[in-house]
């Protein structure tokens, strides 16, 4: 039974958090670039994505059960920092990309009022501190998942030899 949700659990990780990492990743870009049918579907496919993606720790907590290694320190390491990784997006990248979204134009332009006088151009420009907060916020993600899949794979003090 380990092997069937291994296999659930990898195709997961592949298949749902894949693509909330790349649609997170080129959102910054199409903010700066102020393309708005862009930001709309990014956006939307990291929300899909990301409620889709509960199956990776959910089949992760059975494989860790079928293989009893729920105990072991990379097992727990992995379920703290996916967590961590969960927090991230659902607090910082998630809500930014949704204040991005709500901009004046929905373009995440600077609101007039706190801009510099209307007839300045700079009223109209993408928001770049969001963007670039963005940027980190999921550069952060990304590395939370990446240090994670290392974890999983190299496993310390595995039998396996890996």
């Amino acid at each position: 039974m380990s092997k069937v949700f291994l296999s659930i659990h990898v195709l997961a990780a592949i298949l749902a958090v894949g693509p909330v990492a790349v649609a997170a990743s080129m959102f910054p870009a199409a903010l700066k670039r102020g393309d708005r049918s862009t930001l709309a579907l990014l956006h939307r496919i990291c929300r899909v994505y990301a409620w889709v993606s509960i199956a990776v720790p959910v089949f992760g907590f059975a494989v860790a059960g079928t293989m009893k290694v729920t105990g072991q320190t990379w097992v727990l390491v992995s379920i703290a920092l996916t967590a961590v990784a969960a927090v991230v997006l659902l607090v910082f990248v998630l809500p930014g990309q949704r204040a991005a979204l709500a901009g004046p134009a929905g373009d995440g332009a600077v609101p007039a009022e706190s801009a510099v006088p209307a007839e300045s151009s700079v009223a109209t420009a993408p928001d770049t501190r969001l963007a670039g907060r963005l940027s980190m916020t999921t550069g952060v993600f990304n590395l939370l998942w990446a240090v994670v899949t290392v974890l999983m794979i190299v496993r310390p003090g595995s039998s396996t030899g890996v």
